[in-house]
This record gives C-alpha cells, structure tokens and sequence, in this order.
C-alpha cells in the first residue's frame, strides 16, 4: 500500500502543480525528483503511528492539491484509492459530516447496498438529518 499511496501522492503533484508550473516557465529544474521525495515522505506520515503528524500531512496535502472556496468533496470513486482510503481511515471526510450512502460504500469498499444493511443492523450511524451515514461510524468501522 506504501507504494502506490506515495506514486499517487507523486502524480497528483505532478498533475495538479508540476505540469501546470512548465507550460508556464518551460523548466521546473529538480522539483520532479524532489516531488517524489515529498511524497514518500508525506506517504510514510499518513500511514505512521502518529495520528496528530498524519492529519496534519493530509490537510496539507489536500490545501495544496485542491485548493478552493468550495469544500473538498471528491467523487465516490477517489475514495477506493490508496489516497481516498487513508484519508478516510485516518480523518473521514475532511469537509463533511456525513456523506452519502455511495460515498460511504466507497470510504467502506462495500455497495450502496451494503451500507444500507450496514445501517438496519445498527453497524453504521445514519445522520440525525435523514440523509446519508455519519462519517465518524464509517470511520469508526475502518479502523476497528
């Protein structure tokens, strides 16, 4: 998992921020290779014994790489990779305290189905609102 947490991490720099950064000057000099140091680096935190160090790199991460006014809310999918998956054993959901059925299926690697019955036998907390699962059962459920 180490592996392709840190290979993410590194394409997402890449994407979001080295490629952008050479069309405009033409040359980023070493912030490739340092970019793959960092996320080694920043793979090793989240996945270290160190909750405190571990959701700090992540919040840093998610700044850098998503910025906007708008609050961090990936599709489904993201969170079935090895980013999405950390994340939300780590912290939950960033921005939000309760997600969706689906997007709780795809923190918890089940169906929509799944969650449902994950809710009728009181294994997962539905929100007080009506909609969706609270993030801290899923989160609860991951890592116990």
């Amino acid at each position: 998992m180490f592996a392709l947490l840190a290979e993410q991490i590194a394409t997402i720099i890449r994407t979001r921020l080295l490629d952008p950064l050479e069309i405009l000057f033409d040359d980023v000099g070493d912030l490739p290779s340092r970019a793959e140091v960092v996320a080694r680096q920043m793979a090793e935190t989240m996945q270290g014994d160190d909750d405190s160090a571990a959701v700090h790199a992540i919040a840093r991460l998610i700044g850098a790489l998503y910025p906007g006014d708008a609050p961090f809310d990936p599709p489904a999918d993201w969170w079935r990779t090895p980013l999405g998956q950390v994340v939300a054993r780590r912290m939950g959901h960033p921005a939000a305290q309760a997600v969706s059925y689906s997007v709780a299926g795809a923190m918890l690697g089940v169906t929509k189905q799944g969650v449902h019955d994950l809710v009728r036998r009181g294994k997962l907390e539905r929100n007080s609102d009506g909609g969706g699962v609270t993030v801290a059962s899923v989160r609860e459920r991951l890592t116990s």
